[in-house]
């Protein structure tokens, strides 16, 4: 009885002996293994995310221990979406940035992955609080309605009468950063030689912009510059000042897609306009999901995140974090990025 009393003991102690030599192992490797991120897109073939891709890829490198999974359904569907959540959970990657089709449809499969451990976050277009650690979105409504105002400001050399060519008169999100275009030009000293003198509405149509730009210019013979924060009006307020003879007259500047307002910035038309680059989307959520991975970061309010070139980054209530200011395109850049966008 004690000699078999004596063998089993034996043979647990070698079993445990082994045990933990293997779990050194597996520690040892995994020191080595890189960090898996999946980037997930609304859809493959698009210029735009192939740009998050690249910023995703750049960040990787400076990283140098992360590896990108760039994925996305072929249209932009939900269920596409979902489908391949399901196929990382099974792959068991470390982490997924999502621009989601669906805010509500692709929480049951994020939180799925969440929880298998998986970190999760949303960027450009959010997934809904409950199936994410946080939403990073482009900018927020006080730094695109300042900085608007900021870069016609520099456009006009601060000084003149300036108006605003928005979308429709009910749109919430224009008039929240035209509000904050006013407290700019109030506010700021530099903008004290210039003049707010209309807000007009061309409805998002680019006949209505164009007839509602060519009245400003009418009633308004002094005028130096136009802000149109709406990409079908901006490109419509381009071609009314091409068309009435009055580039270099009139500054323009505004939310415009570069592939849109590419010949208008490289013709001098409008000198520089702004929205969100893609390329830093990519780079910022790469970076956000490493740190979450390696436990530098949690991701709750106030939690600050540090992303490389992009500064840092920092979560606020809700989950929801802020890249920064609209980037600004001008005739150096802008023929790369309307290539993509």
């Amino acid at each position: 009885m004690k000699r078999k009393l004596f063998v089993v003991t034996a043979l647990v102690l070698i079993a445990a002996s082994v045990f933990a030599s293997g779990g050194q192992d597996t520690k040892a490797t995994s020191a080595g293994k890189k960090v898996r991120i999946a980037i997930l897109v609304k859809s493959l073939g698009n210029g735009f995310f192939e740009a998050v891709r690249d910023g995703a890829q750049e960040a990787a490198k400076e990283l140098g221990d992360v590896e990108i999974i760039y994925q996305g359904p072929s249209s932009a569907t939900a269920e596409g979406q979902i489908e391949i959540i399901n196929n990382l959970i099974a792959t068991k990657v470390d982490a997924i940035a999502i621009s989601a089709n669906d805010q509500d449809a692709l929480v049951p499969a994020a939180k799925k992955a969440m929880e298998a451990g998986i970190k999760v976050i949303s960027f450009d277009s959010g997934i809904a609080e409950a199936g994410r650690i946080l939403h990073l979105a482009p900018s927020d409504t006080e730094l695109i309605g300042r900085s608007q105002m900021r870069l016609m400001g520099e456009l006009v050399n601060w000084e003149g009468e300036v108006a605003i060519l928005s979308a429709t008169a009910q749109a919430t999100n224009q008039n929240a950063w035209i509000e904050y275009m006013k407290k700019e030009i109030q506010e700021n000293p530099k903008c004290k030689n210039m003049k707010l003198v209309a807000v007009v509405y061309g409805d998002d149509s680019s006949d209505k912009s164009y007839r509602e730009a060519l009245g400003l210019f009418k009633s308004y013979p002094n005028l130096k510059g136009i802000i149109s924060p709406t990409t079908v009006g901006v490109a419509a307020t381009a071609k009314a000042i091409q068309d009435q003879g009055l580039t270099g007259k009139i500054q323009l500047t505004g939310l415009g897609l570069p592939s849109e307002m590419k010949a208008y910035v490289e013709n001098g038309v409008s000198k520089a306009i702004a929205l969100w680059n893609p390329i830093d989307l990519g780079y910022s959520s790469t970076y956000i999901c490493y740190n979450l991975v390696k436990g530098k970061n949690t991701g709750k309010e106030g939690d600050t995140f540090t992303a490389g070139r992009m500064g840092t980054i920092k979560v606020g209530p809700k989950g929801l974090a802020i890249m920064g200011e609209p980037f600004t395109f001008t005739k150096d850049n802008i023929a790369k990025y309307a290539a993509m966008f």
